[in-house]
């Protein structure tokens, strides 16, 4: 009895010890302002550095270099990585097309927090837009509805539409974020099928928040916001009514 209890610990404190190590390698980085691009220091040099051996080291930094924190480039060394959210996409991904094997809980919340983002902000968007955004903007949905009198779909206008209406915020960290949300979401979609609503429907709802955008109506605005990513959770529901 002793032994099988004994080996659980032991795996959980291994776990415990690579994390304390990956998140030295983070601070190492952090305390020599290396930027993106720049090279760490050799496997030897690490190892000594940071007291452990070369073996154990290399586990905590294929783990970096999946979260997109470092790159290994064979034959070449170790380099801090540049801004990448392929990981939290594919993480996010798989838990929304998991739990729609469910209930779609994570799915539904996935939907909650992009809907929080995008009506949240909007107000803060619209007042700083310009008259070449709004043309941009019109752009997108006259695309969504040239494609709709088609009978074809249109992801990418519908993707282009929801980044520029936050572009003039000149913040990348959410343009990242929202880009997130969007692969994540074009993967469910592809999971649950079409939507009941048409896709007439659905370039209209998108015209009548790009209106109350150029009326300068944030409330109004931000309620057709909301009013969509309803009609994203319609489309979950759906799917688990019909497993």
């Amino acid at each position: 009895m002793a032994t099988s209890s004994a080996a659980p610990a032991a795996r959980f404190s291994a776990q415990t010890r690579l994390r304390a190590l990956q998140a030295d390698i983070m601070e190492l980085i952090l305390e020599r302002g290396l930027e993106a691009g720049d090279s760490l220091p050799t496997e030897n040099e690490l190892a000594a550095t940071l007291g452990v051996g070369r073996n154990t080291l290399r586990e905590s930094l294929k783990v970096l270099q999946a979260l997109g924190v470092i790159e290994i480039r064979h034959g070449f060394g170790m380099f801090v990585a540049p801004s990448n959210f392929d990981a939290l996409t594919d993480g996010l991904t798989f838990r929304g097309r998991l739990s729609l094997r469910h209930e779609g809980h994570e799915a539904l919340e996935l939907v909650d927090v992009r809907q929080a983002l995008e009506s949240g902000l909007i107000g803060s968007a619209m007042r700083v837009m310009k008259p070449e955004h709004h043309v941009r903007i019109a752009a997108a949905v006259a695309a969504m509805e040239e494609s709709a009198a088609r009978g074809e779909s249109f992801p990418e206008a519908d993707a282009e539409f929801h980044r520029l209406l936050f572009e003039p915020l000149d913040n990348a960290l959410l343009m990242n974020l929202m880009d997130v949300f969007w692969k994540v979401y074009r993967k469910i979609h592809l999971e649950v099928g079409p939507l009941r609503q048409d896709l007439k429907d659905t370039a209209a709802i998108h015209r009548g928040i790009y209106d109350a955008v150029v009326a300068g109506d944030v409330p109004l605005a931000a309620e057709r916001l909301n009013r969509h990513f309803d009609g994203i959770r319609e489309r979950i529901a759906e799917h688990h009514q019909r497993r």
